[in-house]
């Protein structure tokens, strides 16, 4: 709401400025602003960003961004992508800033060649935390920075490419495809990323996603199974990819990624929402991996009954190793992280800083690895928090586990025993505990004392209780089932990170609410009732409703967008005036009611304006796989389709596909029943049966 208010405010103020402007004397001139402020700014981890009302007269906007103590010289313009338009406000994003204290500065282009600017004040950047295995020395790479430095700057020959869901399909990239250097380009991102699959282009690159990106503007690029596919030619293969979110409301909407066979690959800032198995699974050969300030939302319900919100979250397995999984909000998880699956070998594994928000279980499930979990939030978790079996160590320190029921658990052992067991009869595993915060637990079992909720019983436990974060557990405490004794681990290899860089326990709950999650804690809000949802484990219909009805502010991309990208240059399409003597509709002003046509699907009034005759059509049913138009002619009728794509596209009529062209489809139908479904992906403003 303080944001809300904050931009009103500005705009009110800019208005009146303008409006006195006019009043004084100027009303003969044309108006152009003399001055504009800055509506709203703020830094991040290696990114700052500035918002500001639409200035009229304004041709486009560009933006730049220096250091504070720079001189004017050397301010640098950010990459137009990086400027974008919103309903009621601009926003630009700075990525790829080292720590420090920035200005950024718009430069508004007017109409008569002139410009206006304003600068922000001083944005203060933070590093972002690199720690955890995926960082460790031991490991292949030594980084998961992906295309980034290790100061947050882009690597010197680094790529970048914006995928937004415009170009989703179209977007191009040249890529080494052989070893005497031959380059082939790429169409589509998923076209992209399987010429990069060849191993030939280790180039470092930057995939930079932008808005809501749903699985229709996704069509063609995704797997068989609904995911983007990011994979090497042979285990461990060095990728050096980051795939990142820009600004606060990026989404993977309708589909996951998948990383297999990758070598320092880094995913940050997005959120993911109705993914159709797992939201990110590093399935198979990864190393370096680094998956951090995610917004992980319900999936699509899975055939099991335990599957309703999805399956898992973050999914580690299969070889995968030296991963670092951070600073993601996990919201209502069911399955919040499988970590291990038929896993032969031994593989390290960090959490850190996650805030498990009212999620039910695999906080994480472990199986085999060896798992360092500190300073995670874990909130009101329904069922159980770090889970160890089949031959696993986990140490688990400085966490807050508030009304976790079971903060951890080993298989057939202590609180696992005492009920009818959680993991499927495996093997248990070991967990050694330090310096956690736990508040109003159900059930917790310490191997060697009475600090937990149950006497120590050192035959049956969850834990066991290190009195120093050095110390090491004697191999005489060992898994009821497996007989495992704890690896100490945690003392024999480097963990990517150092005591004086874990936070104090009292402080996680504050820096983990505050920092989890995309970019201010992305757009996406709701407010979790601890009373209810502390104990429940049941998908929360209110929360998936939202999740399902959220539409995106954006409107275009680039700061030359004055218009929405998709919008038609005022078309004038055949016929010049709205079809009368027949049936019509017009999504703008009746929504998806009608007498005549049966109208399922998605509206937008986000996809631009489109000019057909004497209408002004601002509203679009949204042309997706869930849109279905049906009605029924008793005699011959021409049907008119009115889009805001002018070619290159079709869509369906009765299962054939018809192309647009100039903005418009035009088909004879004979008498009977028809449909309309999707071909590709558009809007339809106006339909007519004439």
């Amino acid at each position: 709401m303080k944001k809300l208010i904050t931009k009103g405010l500005s705009q009110i103020l800019w208005y009146t400025s303008l409006l006195f402007l006019v009043v004084v004397g100027f009303s003969n001139q044309p108006v152009q602003a003399s001055s504009f402020t800055v509506s709203e700014s703020g830094g991040g981890f290696e990114t700052a960003y500035v918002e500001w009302p639409s200035i009229e007269h304004a041709e486009g906007y560009n933006v730049y961004v220096k250091p504070v103590s720079a001189p004017e010289s050397q301010y640098q313009q950010i990459d137009n992508e990086l400027i974008r338009k919103y309903q009621s406000f601009w926003r630009a994003d700075a990525v790829g800033l080292t720590a420090g204290d920035y200005v950024l500065k718009i430069d508004a282009l007017l109409a008569d060649g002139s410009k206006v600017s304003a600068v922000s004040g001083t944005l203060r950047v933070k590093a972002h935390d690199r720690t955890g295995f995926a960082f460790a020395k031991d490991s292949k790479y030594g980084t998961a920075s992906g295309a980034y430095n290790e100061d947050g700057t882009l690597q010197e020959d680094a790529q970048v490419i914006y995928v937004t869901p415009e170009n989703a399909q179209t977007v191009k990239l040249d890529v080494v495809t052989s070893s005497s250097g031959k380059v082939k380009t790429g169409v589509g991102i998923g076209e992209i990323l399987s010429l990069r699959q060849k191993g030939y282009d280790k180039t470092p690159l930057a995939i930079r996603l932008i808005g809501k990106i749903t699985a229709e503007d996704m069509d063609g690029q995704l797997n068989s199974n609904g995911y983007l596919q990011i994979k090497g030619n042979s285990d461990y293969a060095e990728m050096n990819i980051t795939l990142e979110g820009i600004g606060e409301d990026t989404y993977a909407y309708g589909w996951g990624i998948l990383a297999r066979y990758t070598g320092n690959l880094e995913i940050r800032n997005i959120g993911v929402a109705l993914f159709p198995d797992d939201a990110i699974s590093l399935d198979t050969g990864n190393v370096n991996v680094w998956v951090h300030h995610n917004d992980l939302l319900y999936g699509t319900a899975g055939s099991d009954t335990d599957q309703a919100k999805g399956d898992g979250s973050i999914d580690l397995k299969k070889g995968s190793t030296y991963l670092t999984v951070s600073y993601n909000h996990y919201w209502d998880s069911g399955k919040a992280s499988l970590t291990g699956l038929k896993e032969t070998d031994e593989f390290f594994v960090t959490f850190h800083h996650n805030w498990f928000d009212h999620s039910d279980s695999r906080h994480p499930r472990i199986r085999l690895a060896s798992v360092h979990v500190y300073n995670n939030f874990f909130d009101g978790i329904s069922k159980y928090g770090v889970g160890a079996t089949t031959a696993s160590s986990a140490f688990v320190e400085s966490n807050y586990f508030r009304h976790a029921k079971y903060p951890m658990m080993s298989s057939l052992q202590g609180t696992d025993a005492l009920g009818s067991g959680t993991f499927s009869d495996e093997d248990g595993g070991m967990i050694k505990a330090y310096n956690n915060k736990i508040v109003d637990a159900k059930s917790l079992i310490y191997a060697n004392s009475d600090a937990g909720t149950d006497e120590s019983n050192a035959t049956s436990f969850d834990a066991y209780l290190a009195s120093s974060r050095n110390e090491t557990v004697p191999n005489t405490y060992e898994t009821s089932v497996g007989g495992t004794a704890y690896n100490n681990f945690d003392t024999k290899v480097d963990l990517g990170v150092n005591a004086s860089e874990i936070d104090n326990v009292d402080d996680v709950e504050e820096i983990v609410t505050a920092e989890a999650g995309r970019l201010n804690g992305g757009d996406f809000t709701w407010e979790f009732n601890d009373g209810i949802d502390d104990e429940s484990y049941k998908i929360n219909k209110d929360l998936m409703e939202k999740i399902k009805d959220y539409e995106t502010g954006l409107v275009a991309v680039g700061g030359n967008s004055v218009e929405t990208p998709t919008e038609p240059t005022q078309p004038d399409p055949e016929p010049t005036e709205p079809i009368t003597g027949g049936y019509s509709h017009n999504f703008t002003t009746d929504g998806k009611l009608s007498d005549f046509f049966s109208i399922e699907g998605n509206l937008s009034d986000s996809k631009g304006t489109v000019y057909f005759g004497n209408l002004t059509l601002t509203k679009a049913l949204k042309i997706e796989s869930s849109t279905r138009i049906a009605f029924t002619t008793k005699e011959n009728k021409t049907l008119t389709l009115v889009f805001n794509t002018k070619d290159g596209r079709g869509i369906k009529i009765d299962g054939t596909s018809y192309p647009i062209q100039d903005y418009t489809t035009v088909v004879t139908l004979a008498p009977g029943e028809h449909v309309i479904t999707k071909d590709d992906v558009t809007n339809l403003y106006y339909m007519a049966l004439e």
